[in-house]
């Protein structure tokens, strides 16, 4: 079964600029790491909550906002992919993200359909 494991990023995100250059080379390295494990197909990093433009559509108008959907401290800031055997197998990958363990969090969600 696939699971999306979405990063959020939460104190990760403002404490990397405090980080040492050793800290971030090792914080980058077990990211390669994971992103080359077996069964886990790599997504994209996603750029800052700032940057992004949230749309709805109201009385078939297309409105555009400035900023993320919520207001969230935990914004995420990318996703993988995992094949798993059950839950507990995509929720030990996620544990081995760095951001799980620097004030972030993973949220694990089954791939399916709605109906």
């Amino acid at each position: 079964m696939q699971y999306v494991l979405l990063i959020y990023q939460g104190e990760a995100w403002g404490a990397i600029p405090g980080l040492s250059d050793e800290e971030k080379k090792r914080i980058g390295a077990e990211y390669a790491a994971f992103n080359k494990a077996p069964g886990v197909t790599p997504g994209l990093p996603l750029g800052v909550p700032e940057d992004a433009t949230t749309v709805r559509v109201e009385d078939g108008k297309m409105l555009t906002t400035d900023g993320p959907f919520v207001s969230t401290e935990e914004a995420i800031g990318g996703y993988v992919v995992f094949e798993a055997d059950d839950l507990d197998a995509a929720c030990a990958a996620a544990s081995r993200i760095p951001a799980a363990r620097l004030g972030g969090a993973i949220e694990v969600r089954p791939v399916g359909t709605y109906w």
